[in-house]
């Protein structure tokens, strides 16, 4: 069983291709599985690396809450690349794995290729966030006093997992499968320790602004909670661009995957060929119609 050693933990991991590095962060309702569409698209052109962040197992489950934070996570990867000895790697994220892509991003650029952040923000609207955190806590009271089968079963039929359902209703029992087969004492801590404390993305503009790493940011149409930090994002990131899948919720890698696919590749291949470029000044004048030093 391949293991990496990161920041004290064992972090399991699968990879498959050769090349540049690609590495894909999962979702807190998924694992390095949840990628398997992407791994074997990616893998005839990248050296495709999927990995089960701390708390889901094959990887360690710690047990101290002080070992999970959003700072944490995203070293998470970093520790992960210094054990495969990759110097750099494109990073590849949705949700919490998109969380913590950008997190790397911030605190890591010189190991990021580039960055794909991916149904990024639950949480981060000011009205929300009070909401977030109540649903937050419900939901770790709930895997705990519940067991994970029952739990998984409430948290796979959300308002932005119900697209996947009516899209895909094979692809959806494979993800509630995989949930339903996760810890429950990895998903609390997990949740109070990362999703609970996470900065929303809205606090974090001035260290947008700073990021030059490309960066491609994805959401679904129908992804509510993530759709104006998608936005927001886009316009702080001088080297963003934003992919809006139609018609989908919160797990566009699995509701859309060829759409999702083609757009990170799109992505990968212009960074890789040195054409992804900053934004066109030039493109924010603060008018609509006029140009710069236009009267």
């Amino acid at each position: 069983m391949p293991t990496a050693r990161a920041n004290g933990v064992n972090l399991y991991y699968e990879e498959a291709g050769q090349g540049l590095a690609l590495v894909f962060v999962h979702e807190f309702a998924g694992d390095y599985r949840s990628w398997h569409l992407q791994g074997r698209f990616f893998s005839r052109r990248y050296r495709t690396i999927s990995f089960n962040a701390r708390g889901y197992p094959p990887s360690d489950v710690p047990e101290d809450p002080k070992a999970y934070s959003q700072d944490q996570a995203a070293d998470d990867i970093r520790g992960l690349l210094d054990a495969l000895k990759i110097a750099k790697a494109h990073v590849c994220g949705l949700s919490m794995g998109g969380y913590a892509t950008l997190h790397f991003g911030l605190r890591h650029p010189e190991r990021a290729l580039s960055l794909v952040v991916a149904g990024a923000g639950y949480g981060s609207v000011p009205g929300d966030r009070a909401k977030f955190h109540a649903d937050a806590e419900l939901t770790a009271r709930r895997f705990e006093e519940d067991g994970m089968a029952k739990t998984a079963d409430i948290y796979a039929r959300g308002p932005t997992r119900v697209q996947l359902m009516d899209k895909d209703p094979m692809g959806w029992r494979e993800f509630h499968t995989r949930l339903a087969e996760g810890s429950a004492r990895g998903h609390v801590l997990t949740l109070r320790g990362v999703q609970q404390t996470r900065p929303s993305i809205f606090d974090l503009g001035d260290r947008l602004e700073k990021l030059e790493v490309p960066t491609l940011i994805m959401t679904g149409d129908e992804d509510d909670p993530c759709l104006e930090p998608a936005i927001f994002m886009k316009r702080k990131i001088p080297t963003a661009a934003l992919v809006v899948i139609p018609k989908s919720g919160h797990t566009i890698n699995l509701e859309e995957p060829e759409a999702f696919n083609r757009a990170v590749l799109d992505f990968l291949a212009a960074v890789d060929t040195g054409t992804w470029t900053r934004r066109n000044p030039a493109s924010q004048t603060g008018s609509a119609i006029l140009p710069a030093g236009t009267r």
